[in-house]
């Protein structure tokens, strides 16, 4: 099953959601949901709850969270980090399609991946 994404305030751009979900990817933002302002974990809890992969540019605070998260034993949904520096928004667009294409929600789940490692 092709993962559905959640984007956090710090990764969610109009331009992103739109294309994605115009190539049939399911895709929600911390403003749909009605989220700004929580804090990281609240983002993953939610996350988690809907079964959705949460996509953020935040890399060293969830990189963090999900060390925690395994060695502790609790379960998230899954986790890509965006480097702000490296991709515009067409080639994030382009990456998160072929990452939607090659992983299942199945897979991703307590996984944490780098949008660079789909090209």
């Amino acid at each position: 099953m092709t993962p559905s994404l959640y984007f956090d305030e710090d990764s969610m751009t109009g331009a992103v959601s739109r294309a994605l979900r115009a190539a049939g990817i399911d895709v929600i933002t911390a403003q749909e949901a009605d989220m700004r302002g929580r804090c990281d974990r609240e983002h993953l809890e939610l996350t988690t709850r809907l079964g959705r992969v949460l996509c953020s540019k935040n890399i060293g605070d969830f990189q963090q969270i999900h060390e925690e998260c395994m060695n502790s034993g609790t379960h998230h949904a899954g986790i890509v980090l965006i480097h702000r520096r490296y991709f515009a928004i067409g080639e994030q667009i382009r990456r998160l399609q072929t990452f939607a294409a090659v992983r299942t929600a199945e897979e991703m789940r307590d996984r944490l991946e780098f949008l660079g490692s789909w090209g």
